[in-house]
């Protein structure tokens, strides 16, 4: 029955239903958000919400969503392997997606917009369930989504050199983070382009971004193992992945920031250190 009422508003290209109310419509999305049905949380949940915060239809309700949204961080932070990372990542897609709004339209007041940032930025160096696509579930992706945010956040008028820098600091965080996986589902790129949101606001200066690379390159290169019996790429996979995307997505963006020849220099030299047997300089 709830598949097929949605269905039926999909097939009416997505417009507000008339017979119940807003709240109550809102309310059974944000519940569809945490489902375990990658159809009722990917193709209805999440798509109707993105499209009416962009249609404009909760922007006197804006400020309310956004904090619902920012609530749904935290069911069942600090777990692992569960099915509440599904409420978490597709809470942190909705809250990006009223972001970015917020960029387009000045609907919410600016400490409103900071304090999104402060749980967005709490949650994902808390978040402890990083996997990518589930099998049978779908994509939990709180890694991608949380990078995607962090874009959304690095895109709004109210962030300035300190915020700015800050989101750096919470992406470098993410990725030195111990993980007992690396990232294989696109996470390097979208913290690249979080990153490169960051970059072309041309606020933090190469004096601040350079020590920031040197930390991930630290350990990328890094041989220094807890214990013989460590798998190394556990620990270096993650940032050694994400320098090679920012490194890539730097090289070719057609809106490159200013600092881009400097920066391109020095993430040069970082995965060359990463990787001494195939990127090391060329002996005389």
């Amino acid at each position: 029955m709830v598949s097929a009422y949605w269905q039926q508003v999909q097939d009416e290209d997505l417009r507000v239903p008339t017979d119940r109310r807003l709240d109550d419509l809102t309310a059974e999305l944000t519940t569809m958000l945490g489902s375990t049905d990658p159809d009722l949380r990917d193709e209805i949940a999440y798509p109707v919400l993105a499209t009416w915060i962009e249609r404009g239809v909760y922007d006197d309700l804006l400020a309310g969503l956004g904090d619902g949204m920012a609530a749904g961080l935290l069911i069942g932070l600090g777990e692992h392997d569960t099915d509440t990372v599904f409420r978490r990542s597709f809470s942190a897609l909705v809250l990006a997606e009223s972001i970015e709004r917020d960029n387009k339209a000045a609907l919410v007041p600016p400490l409103k917009v900071l304090e999104w940032g402060d749980r967005i930025t709490a949650w994902f160096v808390r978040e402890r369930d990083v996997r990518g696509f589930v099998p049978g579930k779908g994509w939990a992706h709180a890694v991608a989504h949380g990078a995607d945010a962090i874009g959304c956040l690095a895109r709004s008028p109210h962030f300035w050199m300190h915020e700015l820098t800050v989101l750096l600091d919470v992406i470098a965080d993410r990725l030195l983070l111990p993980s007992s996986t690396v990232y294989t589902a696109g996470e390097p790129d979208r913290l690249a382009a979080a990153t490169m949101a960051v970059l072309r606001r041309n606020l933090v200066p190469f004096g601040v971004v350079e020590p920031w690379v040197a930390r991930l390159s630290a350990t990328a290169a890094s041989d220094d193992l807890p214990s013989t019996s460590a798998d190394p790429f556990l620990r270096r996979g993650n940032p050694e992945a994400f320098l090679r995307a920012l490194h890539l997505q730097l090289l070719l963006s057609p809106e490159p920031p200013e600092i881009r020849s400097d920066l391109l220099l020095v993430l040069g030299d970082a995965l060359r250190a990463a990787n001494p047997a195939y990127l090391g300089r060329a002996q005389s």
